[in-house]
């Protein structure tokens, strides 16, 4: 164990469902990306924030002071609640802040300071999207608003591409980590020691795969989420003939043999696919599984389609206790992302919550 990485320190990172001190967005803005549907993806936004500012700050990304009075002016027209939006005028090129956005860790009693965060590198999904890659030095811009511990791994990782239970187990994909476009090809091995060093877990539970037209190279917050410890959720698609059946079925399967941080077999949910989307010839990458846990809600993508009244039945039995918002996330998807991808957690050091997803019993 290296003494200079956050594990050799006292740190770890939390599951998203521990006490929180606040969520991180970006505004969003005129693009290509959205198709002239910035007023539904504003509109998605609000509904976001409304849920998130009942119960914790929101801190949110803006341009400049043109993007922050638009902001202002629809919050205070909205049933947010405006005084816990806190702006921070830092230019960014996209909304995808749970790629590029800081990392946050909480410290063990030996930790001082009790909070810290890892700056990871981000090189816009393996280099795709060249005019996004300034969204790597955000963190940077934030530096003041951010805690003054702060780790730099020196190595590609984006937010989306993980998921930690808070004892000890890491959640990924083979198809995103071990890609050349992110770290020349890095093994198995070396990723383990990296996340077990910069994360403070102990295994890794490695997926095959993510789903059809994810540009992220697999992001595992569209296939499988744990909600709570010991419990998973994973999505399935029954339709032997859909793109998405064979890599959903082989995860489903390693995660049926796998065992969680503390050595006991996983409680595993399902949540189904919804209808496929396109954009013209282009799938989109929908999926229920990209929800985002507040304090007292999930809030969870729809689509507009038949499945989503199961998933937010099937994900409300999971997490009791918490009120399911679907966020309707057709225009998000068609920027390629949806409700998780675009928020990031920051915990508070105080206890985690006692309101984890319960499971079936």
């Amino acid at each position: 164990m290296n003494a200079g990485t956050p594990r050799g320190q006292g740190y770890r990172m939390p599951p998203e469902w521990h006490a929180r001190e606040a969520t991180w967005m970006a505004w969003p803005k005129e693009s290509d990306v959205w198709s002239g549907g910035i007023a539904e993806v504003e509109a998605a936004f609000l509904k976001m924030i409304e849920v998130l500012s009942a119960d914790e700050v929101v801190h949110l990304l803006v341009d400049d002071a043109a993007a922050r009075r638009r902001a202002s002016g629809l919050l205070r027209d909205s049933d947010a609640d405006a005084s816990k939006v806190l702006f921070h005028e830092v230019v960014t090129r996209d909304v995808w802040v749970r790629d590029y956005g800081p990392n946050f860790l909480i410290g063990t009693e030996k930790a001082r300071p009790a909070k810290a965060w890892n700056h990871w590198r981000f090189n816009a999904w393996g280099n795709k999207y060249p005019e996004l890659l300034p969204d790597g030095e955000v963190n940077a811009h934030l530096a003041k608003a951010l805690p003054e511990t702060c780790f730099k791994p020196g190595v590609v990782l984006e937010g989306g591409s993980i998921d930690v239970d808070g004892e000890g187990l890491c959640l990924t994909t083979e198809q995103c980590l071990l890609h050349p476009n992110r770290n020349g090809g890095w093994t198995k091995e070396q990723w383990e020691e990296c996340l077990r060093d910069y994360l403070g877990v102990a295994g890794v539970l490695w997926l095959k795969g993510g789903i059809a037209g994810d540009d992220t190279d697999g992001h595992v917050d569209d296939v499988a989420r744990f909600a709570g410890p010991g419990l998973v959720v994973a999505a399935v698609e029954d339709d032997p003939e859909d793109d998405n059946h064979l890599v959903l079925t082989e995860n489903r399967l390693r995660l049926g043999a796998a065992k969680d941080g503390v050595g006991r077999e996983l409680d595993m949910i399902t949540v189904p696919m919804p209808e496929p989307l396109f954009d013209v010839d282009r799938r989109l990458p929908a999926s229920y599984l990209n929800f985002y846990i507040a304090p007292k809600a999930v809030l969870v993508p729809v689509f507009g389609c038949r499945q989503d009244v199961k998933a937010l039945s099937t994900l409300g039995s999971v997490f009791r206790g918490r009120k399911m918002v679907g966020i309707d996330a057709r225009v998000l998807v068609r920027g390629m992302g949806a409700v998780h991808c675009v928020t990031h957690e920051e915990p508070s050091v105080s206890a985690e919550s006692p309101t984890a997803g319960k499971g079936k019993g």
